[in-house]
């Protein structure tokens, strides 16, 4: 049987949670609450009253003769009664804990003990503390880092009163308070029914000796059984006494009082029928596939027959003896189930103990990289969700493997974290900047000055990109949001200019057209009006306007392949064609956008070309004088003369580029 059908034993899952990565930072407060609320106890306890229940049951199946004076169930709390739905409150909501400041933690559990019962808000309040406690912890170990680095010495580092702190602890023993209250009140109102319970037992007894009319009588006795039936439970010492003396004088009043036979049979037959359908209902338990389910469903079963009442007396042996027999095999496999239960947590204790093994050899190896911090992360998560699938160990190795396991993984966690803290000044700085472009990107999202905001949007786009990393619980959040803005106006954009589509597609038929007609100019002899019709061509280029964006550097590069053609058929010097394509290229950059941007990388690049071959030039100058004292270097010589000649030559066209760029009004 698989441990997930133990619906008593389901508590360690809540305590493995806890070892998810991001939260394996335990204060002073979780782990006292952790040794207060070991798994172990929870499922040592459940176990034992399932244990004292099947004992009790196979007591009354083998010791006590046939009777309807079953002893009643161990007074256990039977499980809460699911709330009517409510009208949808922010109390309803499940927060991510995780994501919430230490006051807006206090807030909530403020909330919580205003608007809940103390009963059923431990789960919300532990993970309200737990989330509570590991920020204040982070705080305080901000706080000395930065004391630490001021020079300060660390025993006489002082954190100081943290008001939340107080509050949060105010709160908490508030809860405690007013659980124990709870707890008191529930004995003494026990105590009341026991007290009522007893009263109701002497009425009865009073019953017998009164000489009124039957139905009258007969009416006060079934009054007395539904108040006894609708009073709630009593302490657990004084039961069987109670319901010893309750049975019995209720036999005394069927005994004794002159009650109409035919009535009295009539109830008697109607007792059977129910206790029949119980019989059945016990024995198709037998089918249930949960053991734990069938046996607390018999329970309630025992609880049913015990508040019945007399059945005829020709049945009631046999009608017990059924009852016991589907009674006593239940018990037997519950009992068989625990005791297969046992040698499956041997097995669990070994899996564990490997698991163990493999953090800690991760927890204590040398981890220099974020890479490498990653890629043990996963194997650390990986062994913390194997973990979770294994089951319980044996009572007194549970929590020792588990606290095992959990200091391993605390470790690598204590030490991802201070490879992290000398990170976490810059993520705070890069934090504020990515923010700011947040803002301004949603300041420019309903803009309409489609240009400019787009040339500023791509530039803050730019300076995302050069920020670096955030911390990683805000990064996503916060790329959604300068997501959101910069779509938003991207999207208006392309709406806006869907329209002008059919004009693209007219611009590049145009400048389809114009390639086509430069390449078949036929140059004159003329140079300087050749040189004007190719700049009327240029000029017309730049005219047509924008072409659809998928075509735009084919056609771009077509044209300029065309032009560069007329330029070398004509009969210019090399130079004149390189500076004639040169200029081509800049009126081509003045037609696109951000030229600006565009001509000054073209000129930056240029003149950085133009300082190196200044200074390769004058290198190789002086080295003629060294070459030119020996007889035996003139080929070394002519070779260098021919070097700087070239580079000469080379330095002159780009400096008649740099005039070009210049030239620009």
């Amino acid at each position: 049987m698989k441990e997930k059908d133990l619906s008593n034993l389901s508590h360690e899952n809540e305590v493995n949670e806890n070892l998810d990565a991001k939260d394996n930072v335990i204060d002073s407060h979780e782990k006292e609450s952790v040794e207060k609320e070991s798994p172990d106890a929870e499922i040592e306890s459940e176990k034992n009253v399932l244990e004292v229940d099947q004992e009790e049951v196979v007591a009354e199946a083998t010791i006590e003769s046939p009777t309807d004076n079953l002893e009643e169930k161990p007074n256990v709390e039977a499980a809460p009664v699911a709330e009517v739905k409510e009208e949808e409150t922010e109390l309803q909501k499940e927060p991510d804990y995780s994501l919430m400041e230490k006051k807006e933690l206090v807030d909530r559990l403020v909330l919580l003990l205003d608007n809940k019962s103390v009963k059923g808000i431990k789960d919300r309040l532990d993970a309200i503390k737990h989330n509570f406690y590991k920020k204040h912890n982070e705080e305080i170990a901000e706080a000395k880092k930065k004391f630490l680095d001021e020079g300060g010495k660390e025993e006489e580092f002082d954190f100081g009163k943290d008001e939340l702190e107080s509050k949060m602890k105010e709160l908490l023993h508030d809860f405690r308070e007013r659980r124990t209250v709870q707890n008191r009140n529930i004995e003494q109102e026990k105590d009341e029914n026991l007290k009522i319970k007893y009263q109701i037992i002497e009425d009865i007894k009073d019953l017998v000796n009164r000489k009124e009319a039957f139905d009258k009588t007969f009416h006060e006795f079934r009054a007395l059984q539904k108040r006894w039936h609708e009073t709630g439970m009593v302490p657990q010492q004084a039961l069987k006494n109670l319901w010893d003396n309750y049975h019995h004088h209720v036999e005394n009043f069927y005994d004794y009082i002159k009650i109409n036979k035919e009535l009295r049979d009539l109830d008697l037959k109607k007792n059977m029928v129910i206790k029949v359908k119980l019989c059945e209902e016990a024995e198709g338990l037998l089918n249930e596939e949960s053991v734990v389910k069938a046996f607390n469903t018999l329970q309630k079963y025992h609880e049913q027959w015990r508040e019945i009442g007399p059945v005829p007396r020709e049945q009631k042996e046999e009608l017990w003896a059924r009852f016991k027999e589907a009674t006593t095999t239940i018990n037997r496999k519950h009992q068989e189930f625990y005791e297969g239960l046992k040698s499956e947590q041997k097995v669990n204790l070994e899996k564990k103990s490997v698991l163990c093994d493999k953090a800690e050899v991760i927890a204590n190896a040398e981890i220099k990289s974020h890479k490498e911090w990653n890629e043990t992360s996963k194997n650390i998560l990986d062994l913390q969700k194997e973990w979770r699938t294994i089951g319980f160990a044996p009572k007194k190795d549970n929590n020792r493997i588990y606290q095992r396991f959990r200091a391993a993984c605390d470790l690598y966690f204590d030490r991802k974290r201070e490879f992290y803290l000398k990170l976490k000044d810059k993520l705070g700085e890069n934090l504020v900047k990515k923010t700011e472009l947040c803002e301004v990107a949603e300041s420019l999202q309903d803009s309409t000055d489609w240009k400019a905001t787009t040339e500023k949007l791509i530039t803050i786009q730019k300076q995302w990109k050069t920020i670096g990393p955030v911390p990683r619980k805000v990064s996503e959040e916060l790329w959604v949001r300068f997501r959101a803005a910069c779509d938003k106006f991207f999207n208006s954009k392309s709406e806006h200019f869907n329209h002008v589509d059919s004009d693209h597609v007219e611009n590049l038929k145009l400048k389809e057209d114009l390639i086509k007609k430069i390449s078949e100019f036929t140059l004159s002899e003329d140079d300087e009006g050749n040189m004007t019709k190719i700049r009327d061509f240029q000029k017309q280029w730049a005219q047509i306007g924008h072409v659809p964006f998928k075509k735009k550097d084919k056609i771009q590069d077509e044209y300029r392949r065309t032009l560069n053609a007329i330029y070398d058929k004509m009969d210019l010097d090399t130079e004149d064609k390189e500076v004639q394509k040169f200029q081509s290229k800049i009126d081509n950059l003045l037609t696109m956008s951000h030229s600006e941007d565009k001509i000054i990388v073209e000129r930056n690049k240029i003149a950085g070309k133009i300082k190196q071959l200044e200074s390769d030039i004058g290198l190789w100058e002086n080295n003629i004088g060294f070459f030119s004292a020996s007889k035996t270097s003139g080929s070394i010589v002519q070779e260098i003369e021919e070097k700087i000649e070239k580079g000469k030559q080379t330095l002159q066209l780009l400096q008649e580029k740099l005039k070009v760029i210049d030239g620009l009004v």
